[in-house]
């Protein structure tokens, strides 16, 4: 039985990974401030990142195959908890799409150059210092750039607005034509790609940095449709033109990029077709209390109130 540490284990991804990691046989210890309901057969380690001195008393006499860091966002977040850490195997630090230029060449590969991306602003830029700092204090490291993840335990509130749209039988305003292609990745999919790197066939591979999410990307409009569908709908679209800005009213940028996760496949060769991971989406949030677990955005009021002439 493999012995891992998932960071946080609270919240969306670190959350379903910790739930993941129980279900498929690991002794999963979770890393948190103890704030939040606590994943059931996780060991909690009680404790801020940030709190270097007591959290190397409390981890001094463990040994971990592997760290899972889904919460490290900058620089700092990595050299607290690295040198707070024991012995370990492997460590895997979730990045983000986000390091790469808007303007850079598409799709985007791993030796791109990364740098600031006028949409992601210091998120990407602080997601690039991380790595740096990864990279430079552990010689095993992984490092994971997805593009938009979506699936259940998801808190922000993208596929979750789309079904509130359609539960509600509402008519869904669509950013111009619809057009626009984003990419996504299932987080059941990402752990097991968590699972791909922590086996054997990775120590003879000198990939470290890999691009992940589905190959195929999909127009936000049949995205929607797909929402619709899992809850057993059809939208009826209204098309805005209007120069009112995406994210009132649509939960993405205007912007439109690609990630080659050709590495990707050569350890999980295929993903979850998106139509079967949206209706895994809605099954979780169709309870009741699990919708309370998102973060939802006033997008119905600025519907209702800055787009009543577009409905006319």
């Amino acid at each position: 039985m493999q012995k891992i540490l998932v960071t946080g284990g609270t919240t969306f991804v670190s959350k379903y990974t910790a739930i993941y990691f129980v279900k498929h046989g690991y002794e999963v210890y979770v890393l948190n401030r103890g704030n939040k309901e606590q994943v059931p057969d996780a060991h909690l380690i009680k404790c801020d990142r940030h709190d270097t001195e007591n959290l190397k008393k409390q981890l001094a006499a463990f040994s971990f195959d592997a760290i899972l860091d889904i919460t490290s966002y900058n620089a700092t977040d990595i050299e607290d908890f690295v040198s707070a850490l024991g012995t370990f195997e492997k460590y895997i630090m979730v990045s983000s799409s986000a390091v790469y230029p808007e303007t850079e060449k598409q799709p985007f590969v791993e030796n791109a150059r990364l740098g600031e991306n006028k949409f992601w602003r210091t998120y990407g830029t602080d997601k690039i210092e991380a790595e740096k700092a990864i990279l430079n204090l552990v010689s095993n490291a992984f490092i994971v750039r997805p593009p938009y993840l979506y699936g259940a335990m998801n808190n922000v509130y993208r596929e979750a607005f789309v079904f509130d749209c359609a539960m509600k039988d509402r008519p869904f305003y669509l950013p111009q034509d619809g057009s626009l292609k984003l990419q996504f990745f299932m987080v059941e999919d990402l752990c097991r790609f968590f699972e791909a790197i922590l086996s054997d066939k990775t120590d003879e591979s000198s990939e470290k940095i890999f691009n992940v999410g589905n190959e195929e990307c999909i127009s936000i409009r049949d995205w929607v449709r797909l929402c619709y569908a899992a809850c057993g709908k059809v939208p009826d679209f209204i098309e805005v033109y209007s120069e009112k800005e995406f994210r009132k009213f649509f939960p993405f940028y205007n912007y439109e990029y690609k990630l080659d996760v050709s590495k990707q496949k050569m350890l999980l060769p295929s993903t979850m077709p998106l139509e079967d991971g949206i209706k895994r989406a809605f099954d979780w949030y169709k309870e009741e209390a699990h919708q309370k677990e998102v973060n939802k955005k006033p997008f119905f009021d600025f519907i209702d109130k800055e787009l009543l002439e577009v409905r006319k």
